[in-house]
């Protein structure tokens, strides 16, 4: 008669355990992939909880194959009591860590089938952007409550652990103090990160200006932010300077911007032949929405007339090729069609210089008493000295 309780039906047990794991995962994986063709979502399902989920059912396996099968020996000097609470234990915190990877990737599947349903690949997409932003947030915050959870499971396994419970609650006031303040900057970021999650201020794929660098927000998480900038590099920035500091967002309510082009040109400058050019060339391009359509002159000082034109686009990427389109349509149009408009500087020569003077003639710039060409002669005669005519005895 065959002996379950022995090592060779442990080693059976086993074997007949993987067998029948190995068949429940096959038809698993066979119903999964006939879903997925009639429904997307089972695709990604099999693909996130593929891995624990085969892991967890071959470790449920063994463990009931084991605890029907566990030889009652003892090994070496320890009990078999003893060692098969140390087996049992073993499976038991396998499984709890399996579960909870299982449990997180459950979850992050559905909450990525929400995060499906908003398409932000759409030009009016605030909504779609502001509901991914909050679910990636509330998701990486579930999975942090869920990881802290498996880890206290595991812990309480261990009688040691469990008999520290008390005291630990008891203390949990001043250690709460402690945490805190230890941990002041990450918390303060983490409960930012919540707030801007769904303070709406501001949302994946928002066009913000953050210390003068432009770009778009690429991810949301608990501490920072990333921001994409426009030449392909990352700007980190911790969660709260989101939250203490001012920035620009250029989608807060809607993605549709206006764009100025300036001019700075000659004063014979034509306005309204440059302002008919101007829709000429905006009705040639798609990347105008036909909102806005202005030209301006701002100013005209300096020598120069400051022309300003006001075009609007569905997006800021649009709206910067718009304005490069503009204006190098209209550089060509005055260039080819009003060259006298083309900013032109000018600069007036006199001739300040001395006139050449008649040989020994006075000079017209001395100050004196008289002016002109007689003016030293007649001035000597105030300024000479005055002959004294004496009287002398017998004279007349």
């Amino acid at each position: 008669m065959f002996v379950w309780k022995s090592w060779l039906g442990l080693g059976a047990a086993i074997a007949i355990a993987l067998v029948v794991a190995l068949a429940v995962i096959v038809i698993t994986a066979i119903l999964t992939r006939a879903a997925s063709r009639r429904r997307k979502g089972a695709q990604m399902l099999l693909a996130k909880a593929r891995h624990p989920y085969r892991l967890l059912v071959v470790d449920v396996a063994v463990w009931i194959a084991v605890a029907f099968t566990i030889p009652d020996e003892n090994w070496g000097t320890i009990s078999y009591t003893t060692w098969h609470g140390y087996v049992h234990h073993a499976f038991l915190i396998v499984t709890i860590a399996i579960s909870t990877w299982l449990t997180a990737a459950l979850l992050g599947y559905g909450l990525s089938l929400a995060v499906a349903r908003y398409e932000i690949g759409v030009p009016d997409n605030r909504v779609a952007r502001r509901a991914q932003t909050q679910i990636l947030i509330v998701r990486r915050l579930l999975v942090v409550i869920i990881v802290i959870v498996g880890i206290a499971s595991v812990l309480l396994t261990f009688p040691e652990v469990q008999a520290l419970g008390t005291s630990v609650l008891a203390s949990a006031g001043v250690v709460s103090i402690i945490a805190g303040l230890a941990a002041q900057s990450t918390l303060s970021n983490v409960f930012a990160g919540v707030q801007l999650a769904f303070s709406d201020a501001i949302r994946v794929d928002d066009v913000v200006v953050v210390n003068t660098e432009w770009g778009r927000i690429e991810e949301i998480t608990l501490t920072y932010v990333v921001v994409h900038i426009w030449d392909d590099r990352r700007l980190v920035v911790p969660s709260t300077y989101f939250t203490s500091n001012p920035f620009e967002n250029w989608t807060r309510t809607s993605s549709q911007l206006l764009g100025e082009i300036d001019f700075d040109l000659d004063w014979r400058v034509g306005t309204a032949a440059m302002r008919k050019q101007l829709g000429v060339i905006l009705e040639s391009t798609s990347n105008w929405d036909g909102r806005t359509q202005v030209l301006q002159v701002t100013d005209a000082v300096g020598g120069f007339v400051h022309v300003r034109i006001l075009v609007s686009a569905k997006d800021s990427p649009t709206l910067f090729d718009l304005r490069c389109f503009v204006r190098e349509a209209m550089v060509d149009w005055v260039q080819q069609q009003n060259p006298q408009t083309m900013p032109r500087t000018r600069v007036s020569i006199t001739d300040d210089e001395e006139k050449p003077r008649k040989k020994d003639a006075p000079k017209t710039d001395q100050i004196g008493l008289f002016t002109g060409d007689d003016g030293e002669k007649r001035a000597s005669e105030f300024t000479a000295p005055v002959p004294v005519v004496r009287n002398t005895p017998g004279g007349n």
